[in-house]
């Protein structure tokens, strides 16, 4: 049944042709539908403070959209691409094309709901419509709740109320599941509006104001073809998964994140890869535990949604008391923690990586971010800033998450007196120093048993090795044991205080 004679998808976090719930719904209900992306300029703007400069993101965006907007034109379509403000230019575009609805897929960051809301706005001002759709997550919102109709805090009972909510959709869950497969079917790419460009007549980074960004160290491909193949390499050994997910030195995980980031796979497809393997394949309790991954994402979208003060306060407001390092001092280590020279290799190694290709392992992730807070007593919020502004997969509910986790502020975190031991980490899921010497190749002549704790070892040894601390390696900005102590004090005071 055809609605509106003319609709405009506007594609933001959802590079795809297939299994994309706004452009499917548009061309359900449209006549004719035109199609726009915007390199958003209130976005960008703030990336180009000190001038013209290479962003992976933003390379991965740009090349993304290239091989998308050759899909649609496969399909007599195309793909409108401006360089502008998208709050004054989606409903300036809207009028120009005469359009009488604007379909997007929901976007829950609380910067795009306020941009979402203020082009609602403005379209209805117009006589015009937004419609929403849900497409980054399974269940968004306020669809999983507790029985007395309150969010979850707590990741557990989440995922089994999730995956009840699922379950329940469907005689058959794993095949039929409307949940799932709503957006399987072919949509009538016929109805598809001719872009008013050439081909490849998308602007340059050039054009945007960036320089060209190096993806070949990201050992991903964009796009949708790009996510295809990463998601074939995986499942071919999704059974190992639950082991090998630990380990930063082994391909262990699925390194979809950044392709879920902007939408170049389907979340709903990989859900139902992740429940077919569990359930009807060999993928078994690696499958099981790839899926809980996919059902933390949505847990922290819904954190997000329904307390969205912990975008800029701790989820427990009484951590907010916590008194900081800060001053000189705290300034000086907080930037050798950003550049990878703390004096521990297994957190020098992983920031290293971030800073040379955007791509950070989770279990590292864990130790760096505990590092600084629990070993440095650096604020989280200054940590949480940082991996936004190198990570190539950044996710404000994800990320912001993950820093509350470790600073034991957020919803279901590690508790505050678990503190992890950055030595014992390495020794334990980097045991050869393979990843270390992958980043630290000063240390590359240290044995296996040596090359986690440098300071430790004898004059000889490290003369042997090549390595002297302070020249070639930094000594430890701090010792673990002190620091531990320090971080037990520090949030002591505040459990005594709420007590």
């Amino acid at each position: 049944m055809t609605l509106f004679d003319q609709a405009l998808v506007w594609f933001r976090r959802d590079l795809r042709s297939f299994d994309q719930a706004a452009l499917h719904e548009a061309l359900t209900l449209s006549r004719r539908v035109h199609c726009v992306f915007i390199f958003d300029r209130a976005i960008l703007d703030p990336l180009q403070r000190h001038g013209a400069t290479a962003d992976r993101r933003v390379a991965f965006i740009h090349q993304s959209l290239a091989e998308l907007d050759a899909e649609l034109r496969s399909h007599g379509g195309g793909m409108i691409v401006r360089h502008a403000h998208a709050e004054s230019e989606i409903p300036r575009l809207a009028a120009e094309l005469g359009v009488a609805a604007v379909f997007v897929n929901e976007d829950y960051e609380p910067a795009a709901v306020a941009r979402d809301a203020a082009v609602s706005a403005a379209l209805k001002a117009d006589g015009r419509r937004m419609i929403s759709c849900k497409d980054q997550v399974i269940f968004e919102k306020s669809e999983v709740l507790t029985k007395t109709g309150k969010p979850y805090s707590v990741f557990t009972p989440y995922k089994n109320a999730w995956l009840k909510t699922l379950m329940g959709a469907a005689d058959d869950p794993f095949a039929a599941n409307p949940l799932l497969n709503r957006y399987l079917s072919t949509p009538d790419y016929g109805r598809l509006a001719p872009a008013p460009v050439p081909a490849n007549g998308l602007p340059t980074l050039a054009d945007l104001g960036f320089l060209p960004a190096d993806l070949s160290r990201l050992d991903i491909g964009p796009g949708m073809s790009g996510g295809q193949e990463l998601i074939d390499a995986f499942m071919d050994c999704i059974a190992d998964y639950e082991t090998a997910r630990n380990y930063p030195a082994r391909r262990g995980t699925s390194h979809l994140s950044v392709h879920l980031r902007f939408g170049t796979v389907s979340v709903r497809s990989l859900a139902r890869r992740a429940l077919m393997e569990r359930h009807n394949g060999a993928g078994g309790a690696g499958a099981a535990v790839w899926l809980s991954e996919l059902i933390w994402r949505d847990f922290y979208f819904s954190i997000l949604h329904h307390f969205p003060h912990v975008a800029q306060q701790a989820f427990k407001p009484d951590y907010d008391r916590i008194s900081w390092a800060s001053g000189p001092e705290a300034d000086e280590m907080f930037q050798a923690w950003c550049d990878g020279k703390t004096g521990y290799p297994l957190v020098d190694a992983a920031m290293r990586q971030l800073n040379e290709t955007g791509f950070m392992h989770n279990r590292l992730r864990m130790v760096t971010s505990c590092f600084l807070i629990k070993d440095l007593g650096i604020d989280y919020r200054r940590g949480e800033r940082y991996f936004a502004d190198r990570l190539n997969d950044y996710d404000l509910s994800a990320n912001n998450g993950g820093w509350q986790w470790a600073a034991s502020s957020g919803c279901d975190a590690q508790p505050w007196f678990r503190i992890f031991n950055p030595v014992t980490q390495s020794e334990k899921f980097d045991a050869d120093g393979v990843f270390i010497r992958s980043w630290l190749p000063q240390l590359g002549r240290l044995s296996g048993r040596d090359i986690h704790a440098p300071w430790k070892l004898a004059p000889e040894t490290l003369r042997q090795a090549g390595v002297e601390l302070g020249t070639d390696y930094p000594q430890p900005l701090v010792r673990h044991e002190e620091a531990r102590e320090q971080t037990l004090q520090r949030y002591a005071v505040v459990k005594k205080a709420i007590a």
